[in-house]
C-alpha cells in the first residue's frame, strides 16, 4: 500500500500507531516498527526529560527499515513541560513529532531546523488550512470515530473536505480497526490513517489488564462522550462507575467554564484532576474505572501482541 504517507516516513504501511496516554510506549512503538508501520508515544508519558530521553535513544537503537517513530506534543500553554520536551526531542531525533490542543508553529519552525517532520492534529478545514500555511509535513484529521477528544465530522466528510482543499497528505484519525477500515479511508483520498484503540488490548501495553480486557469485553455500543475527565468531551468506555458518575459537568463546573475571569483556569484544574483519575484507572486496580477508548475497539477480540494487531490492520 504505497501512499504519500508511506513514502513521507518510509514505512511499510500507511499506518501510524496513534499516541495514547499512559499507553503507548517503546515495546509497543518497537514492534510497530518491525510490523512496518510507524508508531508515536506522547511525551506527557515520561515524567522527567531524562526519561523522554532515555526512550528517544532506545527507540533509535530498536529502529528497523519500513519502519518509524515519532513524539506527540500538547503545545498549548497549559502544558508547562512543552518548552523542554520539544527541546530534547529537537536534540536527540526522531521521525515525525504529532502536535495537539494549540498552535504548532514554534514546534514547526523547530523540528523542521533539524530535519523532523511535523504532522498536526485538526477537527476541521479552518485549522487545516492554518497548519499547512505554517508549514505542516501532514494533517491528522480527527474524526468523529476517534478514541479520546475526538471531532465532530464523520470520516468521510472530513477527508473529503480536507482532501479538496489541502495540498499536504491527510492522515485519517479515528473508526479504524481492520484492514477494510483502511481501505475505506484511503478511497475517501486519505495518504493513511492513525490508529489507537486497538492497541490498547496488546501485550506491550502499558495499563493494567482490567482495562485491556474490558476493551475486549466492550465494543462499539459501550462507548460514550464524558465531559468529567478534562471538561472538553472525551470518549471512554461505559463502565458502571461512568454510569454513576454521569458524563454530564457539574452545575458549579459548567457556570465556572462560563466566566471569562476563571475559565482558563478551571479548565487547568479540571484537565489536571481528570488526567490523574485517568491514570489511576489505567495503572491501578480501582473501582474508578475511566478507561478512554474509541468505537474500533469492536474489533478487539482478544489481547494480542503488538505484531499481531498491526497484521490483522495491514493484511
Amino acid at each position: 500500500m504505497a501512499t504519500k504517507l508511506t513514502d513521507l516516513l518510509n514505512i511499510k504501511h500507511p499506518v501510524i500507531q496513534a499516541p495514547m496516554f499512559l499507553v503507548s510506549n517503546v515495546a509497543m512503538v518497537t514492534e510497530a516498527m518491525k510490523g512496518g508501520i510507524a508508531g508515536c508515544i506522547p511525551a506527557l508519558n515520561y515524567r522527567t526529560l531524562d526519561e523522554l530521553r532515555a526512550a528517544i535513544k532506545e527507540l533509535k537503537a530498536n529502529k528497523v527499515a519500513g519502519g518509524s517513530f515519532g513524539f506527540n506534543l500538547i503545545v498549548n500553554k497549559s502544558n508547562v513541560k512543552y518548552k523542554g520536551q520539544l527541546e530534547v526531542i529537537c536534540e536527540e531525533g526522531c521521525d515525525f513529532i504529532i502536535t495537539s490542543l494549540g498552535s504548532p508553529e514554534d514546534t514547526i519552525n523547530q523540528a523542521h531546523k533539524v530535519g523532523i517532520k511535523v504532522f498536526c492534529d485538526v477537527v476541521d478545514l479552518k485549522f487545516a488550512k492554518k497548519v499547512e500555511q505554517l508549514g505542516a509535513d501532514a494533517i491528522i484529521a480527527v474524526n468523529n470515530q476517534a478514541g479520546g477528544h475526538r471531532g465532530d465530522k464523520s470520516p468521510e466528510e472530513l477527508i473529503k473536505e480536507l482532501s479538496l482543499s489541502c495540498h499536504i497528505p491527510i492522515i485519517s484519525a479515528g473508526g479504524v480497526g481492520a484492514k477494510i477500515d483502511i481501505d475505506t479511508m484511503l478511497s475517501y483520498g486519505a495518504a493513511g490513517v492513525s490508529v489507537g484503540s486497538p492497541f490498547i488490548a496488546s501485550i506491550e501495553a502499558g495499563v493494567t489488564e482490567e482495562y485491556k480486557q474490558a476493551c475486549v469485553d466492550y465494543g462499539a455500543k459501550d462507548i460514550v462522550m464524558t465531559e468529567r475527565i478534562s471538561g472538553t468531551p472525551c470518549t471512554v468506555i461505559n463502565t458502571p462507575y461512568v454510569q454513576k458518575i454521569g458524563t454530564k459537568q457539574t452545575w458549579l463546573e459548567s457556570l465556572l467554564n462560563k466566566n471569562k475571569k476563571f475559565k482558563k483556569w478551571v479548565k487547568m484544574i479540571r484537565f489536571s484532576i481528570g488526567m490523574n483519575a485517568t491514570k489511576n484507572a489505567a495503572t491501578k486496580v480501582t473501582y474508578k474505572t475511566v478507561w478512554v477508548a474509541g468505537p474500533s475497539i469492536e474489533y478487539t477480540k482478544k489481547i494480542l501482541p503488538t505484531r499481531e494487531i498491526v497484521n490483522r490492520l495491514v493484511n
